[in-house]
């Protein structure tokens, strides 16, 4: 049997900031997918993240944001994967290649399926951007404090993608988007109480 004193110990001792970990998994899961836009790929993404975090968390920084860390964790691996296949020549023999095969349009004013697709077409910088603010919740802040850059920074990469892609989509301001998809709502919206 425990002491009182023991157990008063116990119960001052904060919560290891580790186990909060796997509440972020599907929020990074869904950025990593945004930015590798595959599945396989985004799902590796995560798990290098998390072993980093893993391998990295004497470096963290308790009273700060963890869904954060683990973010800017995420989206330097994922740049940092860039630049090294920038490097590689791939497909040399044109085998991948010759195995394309382009989705078929579907009639609809707006589906899940061109908004991903238009989504693909945004510079980097505006597409993580928009997922950040518009799709994952996070504040101006917190998206700036993940992609390294000023707030304003954020606040001008999501307008400017959100014009592109309004008119990559052919949208005007009075028309509605038809999806009950809660995070491309966010993309396409103009969320002024975050961004005004």
């Amino acid at each position: 049997m425990m002491s009182p004193a023991t157990a008063t110990r116990d119960h001052a001792r904060p919560a290891d900031p580790r186990e909060e970990i796997l509440a972020h998994l599907p929020s990074l899961r869904a950025f990593a997918i945004t930015l590798c836009r595959d599945a396989t790929l985004a799902d590796d993404l995560v798990q290098d993240t998390l072993l980093k975090a893993w391998q990295k968390f004497h470096l963290y920084q308790p009273g700060t944001q963890l869904r954060a860390w683990l973010f800017t964790i995420l989206r330097n691996g994922f740049y940092s994967g860039l630049r090294k296949r920038s490097r590689e020549v791939a497909d040399s023999d044109g085998a991948l290649t010759d195995q394309l095969a382009s989705k078929p349009h579907h009639d609809g004013r707006l589906a899940l399926g061109e908004l991903a697709t238009a989504l693909d077409r945004l510079p980097t910088e505006q597409r993580e951007a928009l997922i950040l603010v518009g799709a994952m919740g996070f504040s101006v802040d917190e998206a700036a404090a993940t992609c390294g850059c000023a707030p304003g920074t954020i606040k001008s990469r999501a307008n400017r993608g959100r014009r592109a892609l309004a008119a990559m989509l052919q949208l005007d301001g009075t028309e509605t988007t038809n999806l009950s998809h809660g995070p491309s709502d966010g993309v396409l919206a103009g969320l002024p109480t975050q961004l005004g």
